[in-house]
Formats: C-alpha cells, sequence, structure tokens
C-alpha cells in the first residue's frame, strides 16, 4: 500500500524552503506520495496569526490534510518547530501516524532553554533573523546559523532565492515571535506511544539547537537516533540524501 510521507518545516519556514528535498524523496520513494504542509503564519497561511501552542499547529495540519483529501495513518517528516508539531501530533491523535521522524527538535521537559537555543545567536537572531528589514540580511543570517555544509557563496545565492519567498508570503514579527513562544513554552510529553515507530535525527554540528537536545529525547523515549557527524540544523539542505537514506531505513526496520 502507498505511504503518504508529510513533511513539516520549522520556526518562520514554509514549505518552499525544502526546496528540492521532496523531488529528490518522492523519486527515492516512487510508489508513495511525497506532500508538504504550512504551519499558521507562514507561506500560504502567512496572513493567519500563528498559534501561541503546538496543539492548534498539530489541528491546522490534520486539517490541511484532511481537505487534500488524504487520510492517515501518515508518515511524519518533521524538523524543529515541525518536529514539536510532530510529538504532539503523536500525542493528540497517534492512530493517524505511521511513522515519524523528529529532525532537530527539543522540550522544555528535556533540555534548558540556553541548549534549546543556543546563547551565541541571542543577537545575531533578533537583529538580522526578525527585525532586520533587510530579507535578503535576514535570510543570510538564518541560513549561516542554520547550514554548514555548503560555502558562502552558495548560501548567498539562497538566501536572495528565500528573499523573494519572504517578499511574496512575509511572515510577520509578530507572528515570528508567536512561533517562537509556541516553541519555547513546549512540554512534550514523558513518552510516546508505543505503537508508532518514532526516530530521532539529528545533525552533529547544529549551531541553533544543541545536538544534546535530540539525545535526551532518545534516552527519555528509548528510541534510536540516527546522526548526521558533520550536519547542521537545516539538515535537508545541508545533507538530503543521507536523510532521505536515513528514513527509508528507519521506516524498513519498522515493518511500516
Amino acid at each position: 500500500m502507498a505511504r503518504t510521507w508529510v513533511l513539516l518545516r520549522g520556526l518562520v519556514r514554509e514549505k518552499k524552503h525544502w526546496e528540492d528535498f521532496p523531488a529528490k524523496m518522492q523519486a527515492a520513494l516512487p510508489s508513495d506520495r511525497v506532500v508538504t504542509v504550512d504551519l499558521p503564519g507562514n507561506g500560504e497561511f502567512y496572513l493567519e496569526p500563528s498559534p501561541t501552542r503546538i496543539g492548534a499547529m498539530v489541528i491546522h495540519a490534520r486539517q490541511q490534510l484532511k481537505q487534500m483529501g488524504l487520510d492517515g495513518p501518515y508518515h511524519l517528516v518533521a524538523l524543529s518547530l515541525g518536529a514539536m508539531t510532530a510529538v504532539q501530533w503523536l500525542s493528540q491523535a497517534p492512530e493517524e501516524v505511521a511513522f515519524a521522524a523528529l529532525i532537530n527538535t527539543s522540550s522544555s521537559r528535556f533540555s534548558p532553554f540556553w541548549q534549546r537555543l543556543r546563547p551565541a545567536n541571542y543577537v545575531r537572531l533578533i537583529r538580522e533573523g526578525i527585525l532586520t528589514r533587510d530579507r535578503v540580511r535576514k535570510e543570510q543570517a538564518i541560513l549561516e546559523i542554520t547550514s554548514n555544509l555548503h560555502d558562502r557563496e552558495f548560501l548567498h545565492q539562497l538566501a536572495e532565492k528565500w528573499a523573494d519567498y519572504a517578499q511574496l508570503q512575509p511572515v510577520s514579527v509578530a507572528n515570528s515571535l508567536r512561533q517562537l513562544l509556541a516553541a519555547m513554552r513546549f512540554h512534550a510529553p514523558a513518552s510516546l506511544p508505543a505503537s508508532v515507530p518514532t526516530i530521532i535525527v539529528s545533525g552533529g554540528g547544529d549551531r541553533l539547537v544543541s545536538p544534546s537536545c535530540s539525545r535526551r529525547m532518545a534516552e527519555a523515549w528509548q528510541l534510536p537516533l540516527k546522526v548526521h557527524p558533520q550536519a547542521g540544523h537545516d539538515l535537508p539542505l545541508d545533507a538530503p540524501q543521507w536523510l532521505i537514506n536515513t528514513l527509508i531505513e528507519g521506516v524498513t526496520e519498522s515493518g511500516k
């Protein structure tokens, strides 16, 4: 039976920020369906207020999939804030999830705030990632913090492209702060449903969120931890083929 893979992006990101990762994943899994959705306040929903609770993001994502005519159970591939949404989804409606891969995420239950958002980035993220009106500068700053395996010229060209996305569907300062609030207050459950195969995936070179956050979640939940030793926070950008191979391996081992 064909599987439906649902890709969820992170803080102030939209589905276009996956770039060609969905196409590469679809090519690797031609019998399955790979889809992307936007969280409220981002992408096609940029005019909507972002919820300050992760649970409301789950409801929104589920509604999108229903409107697309897609029924679960879904295979979730979720990054950062998107992975918090996936964790909440597992808690709210585990019967709708067949498999989950949680990438570079964190929770206040397991990690202090200075590991969930590394202090070295605070000033630059606020000044250039949220408050600046220069869209290219904003995207350049985010990319330089979240990507490890691309040179500065590649990142600058990508920043210009992402600045165009931001011009078409800008995330407001208010929504940026609301999403940050939702992420910082997220308190994951003590355990996840044993019925849903789940893996934790981490970029060992993540400079935005400490890799220890993924390690602690994997230990607490007794889940497999897959680590790329050099990749940064935006693991689908840094190591797309490695991530696809890891997902295929994980779902094959789970029998889902």
